[in-house]
């Protein structure tokens, strides 16, 4: 495992996500323990110490998954991650509650690295609202030692992002974004690595796979990719992406079974970053991808946690940029346009004009 030097502390530069596990059905609260066990005992005795959870993962279960499975380890061999849940406004008034729920989901008395989760431009302005006071209580937590070190997450357009770091800077020692190469023009991620790199802030990364996305190309784009490096796996060509960029330190990835943790890993054993040649034909690729790509998902599966009529949302997306088309069961006569979905969108889909399209395009 390589790892990274953070302050005084050596991170795993393979970080496990934990917003994808192994679930028993299609409900994302019903875990399954026993092959979710199975992925973090590998992970953690193969050289992975960073874990990264956070209050909505798994419908709200995720904290207390990783508070269960990571009591059995020595509290000081693993560094525990998560984060605030601004991306709903009436928690900002409940901090203090939320806070101590935190802990005792997760089992611990501090959080080694805790973010503001998700700085968007729609949560920007509630974060930055000195009403609320969280920022104030977040050092007054850190003075405590009851978390050791202040970040934030970021899917936010660079304005509001450079906004956030003008007014809170100085505070964040870290700073987590969405960073692949499809995204690294597509969703300007390449300024933010830029922006961060200037203010020496290290740079943890999320979606290195976009979901997935990057490790299951289409056979067009996985002959392209094996003409760079014939030997190497799709994602392992991705985490090569992140390996060849400034100020990494942890990459984090939401693996779902043993395999990906085992492929990961090895990944993970060397640093082997691209050449100029091979960057500029990956980005080749990603141009061409974005072009067929129509909408942006992640598959996070936020807003079906929101969604009242508990649409397949993802599921959705994925066929219509498949295929152009949904069909069956997928064909959403169930929205009701409330817009619940789009508040919590990383991505900043416009869910329900999508809906309404697709059943426009169903009844026509």
């Amino acid at each position: 495992m390589i790892y990274k030097q953070f302050a005084d502390l050596k991170l795993s530069a393979l970080g496990l996500g934990t917003m994808r596990f192994p679930t028993v059905g299609e409900d994302p609260a019903a875990v399954d323990m026993e092959k979710t066990r199975e992925i973090v005992d590998h992970a953690f005795r193969n050289g992975v110490n960073y874990f990264d959870t956070a209050w909505f993962y798994h419908a709200g279960k995720s904290e207390s998954v990783m508070g269960e499975i990571l009591s059995a380890y020595p509290r000081e061999s693993f560094y525990l991650a998560t984060k605030f849940p601004g991306l709903d406004p009436k928690n900002l008034e409940k901090k203090e509650d939320i806070f101590e729920e935190q802990l005792k989901r997760c089992r611990v008395d501090h959080f080694d690295f805790y973010l503001f989760h998700n700085v968007s431009d729609k949560t920007i302005d509630d974060y930055l609202n000195p009403a609320y006071g969280l920022l104030d209580y977040l050092l007054e937590q850190k003075k405590k030692g009851r978390i050791k070190h202040l970040g934030f997450s970021t899917h936010a357009s660079n304005g509001q992002f450079v906004r956030f770091l003008d007014a809170y800077g100085a505070h964040m020692e870290f700073c987590q974004i969405q960073l692949n190469y499809l995204d690294w023009n597509y969703q300007a991620a390449g300024e933010k690595v830029r922006i961060l790199n200037e203010r020496n802030i290290p740079i943890w990364v999320m979606e290195p796979v976009r979901g997935g996305k990057l490790a299951a190309l289409s056979p067009e784009h996985l002959v392209k990719m094996k003409a760079i490096r014939a030997e190497e796996s799709p994602a392992a060509m991705a985490f090569r992406f992140i390996q060849s960029q400034k100020g990494i330190c942890v990459t984090l990835s939401g693996m779902s079974n043993l395999a990906q943790v085992k492929e990961n890993i090895a990944t993970f054993s060397e640093e082997k970053p691209f050449t100029e040649k091979e960057l500029q034909a990956i980005f080749e690729i990603a141009d061409d991808m974005v072009a067929q790509n129509a909408l942006p998902c992640t598959a996070c599966r936020y807003c079906e946690e929101k969604c009242p009529k508990k649409l397949p949302i993802s599921q959705i997306f994925a066929e219509y940029n498949a295929t152009r088309r949904v069909t069956g069961e997928n064909v959403p006569t169930a929205c009701i346009s409330c817009k619940q979905c789009e508040k919590v969108c990383p991505q900043e889909i416009k869910i329900a004009s999508v809906m309404t399209y697709l059943k426009e395009r169903k009844n026509a």
